[in-house]
């Protein structure tokens, strides 16, 4: 019977893996023995690249990313490589095995595994790494292990699935979940704003605020999980940017502090001679000076976020939001008395 060095903590978080260990593969394609590295491939397929960019805050504070799911590890080669030449890593969420005989035992020479954390609690053995056959020993993944969140619903044992099959187990990777996973890889652009008066406001006189067209445009990743034909796109469409002053002597254009994007990418209406003492579509007018200590105007995009998936499934994230802030020096209006 195989002996394991065993935790009750998600198994990345302890052992303290080197960068020269082998395993499964992570997102970066490196090799790694660590359960906390996903292979979920994310890249960006459409939308602005460059400049200040970063990712969006849900709207919805109750909402989380996934804390798990199960995904392709090793090929029966590639664990022969590892359990005979190295032999130290995780073999689930929980459970970290430290010495090539603990992975020899159980999967070259058929020898029963027990754990103390994971169900089921016996694991039956595998012949010589299952050699000949077509697919992959999954693994439980958790990005996140040293958070709170239940990796116990990920923590079954490393496991055999035939190559081109999805584990009927509870989660098992779906289109969602990738979608889920990507969320907080979606890169936005920055939300600084053109300003007119750009330099310093005057008080009582709006101040304009827009941004040209083509600034804002949706932004697509796509998220994909080797060897199992799942995908997911999530894209993040920009509609509107609300602005907050920096202080309550201040009124807005709109009321609400909303300016819609227009379908072009534009916000607002760019300043024009002659148009001083009009009302900005988009804009502030603030009401009393700043003595010298300028207000911090906040300009944050909301992103409405949607997915859809390599098995027709699609669906809808929470909204996120990205916001930057930018200094507003604001004048009194000089007079002279004769």
């Amino acid at each position: 019977m195989v002996v394991a060095l065993l935790s009750s903590s998600p198994a990345g978080a302890f052992g303290g893996m080197g960068s020269g260990v082998r395993g499964g593969s992570n997102d970066s394609g490196e090799l790694s023995a660590s359960a906390s590295h996903s292979r979920i491939k994310v890249t960006q397929t459409s939308g602005p690249t460059g400049g200040k960019q970063g990712t969006v805050s849900s709207t919805d504070v109750n909402w989380k990313p996934p804390p798990c799911w199960y995904e392709p590890v090793f090929t029966p080669e590639q664990l022969k490589d590892f359990s005979e030449n190295d032999g130290s890593g995780d073999v689930g969420l929980r459970d970290g095995w430290y010495g090539s005989k603990l992975w020899t035992d159980h999967f070259r020479d058929e020898k029963d595994a027990t754990t103390i954390f994971t169900r089921p609690a016996t694991v039956k053995g595998y012949k010589n790494y299952n050699l000949g056959k077509k697919g992959y020993f999954w693994r439980g993944v958790a990005p996140n292990v040293t958070g709170l969140d239940d990796t116990s619903l990920c923590s079954r044992l490393m496991f055999w699935q035939d190559a081109g099959e999805i584990p009927d187990v509870p989660k098992a990777p779906t289109p969602e979940i990738l979608a889920e996973y990507a969320y907080d890889k979606v890169k936005v652009p920055g939300t600084e704003v053109e300003l007119k008066p750009a330099a310093r406001s005057t008080v009582n006189l709006p101040t304009w605020v827009w941004l040209d067209k083509g600034t804002f445009r949706d932004v697509k990743v796509r998220a994909e999980l080797p060897g199992t034909g799942l995908w997911a796109e999530t894209t993040a469409k920009p509609v509107a940017l609300h602005l907050d002053p920096g202080t309550e002597d201040a009124e807005l254009f709109p009321a609400s502090g909303d300016c819609a994007i227009n379908d072009d990418g534009s916000i607002g209406t760019p300043y024009t001679k002659g148009n001083a003492d009009k009302t900005p579509p988009c804009g502030i007018r603030y009401l009393h000076a700043t003595g010298g200590t300028p207000y911090q105007l906040s300009a944050s995009i909301t992103w409405k976020i949607t997915w859809q998936g390599s098995d027709g499934t699609d669906g809808d994230l929470p909204d996120g939001t990205f916001e930057t802030t930018q200094d507003m020096n604001v004048q009194e209006i000089q007079s002279i008395n004769r």
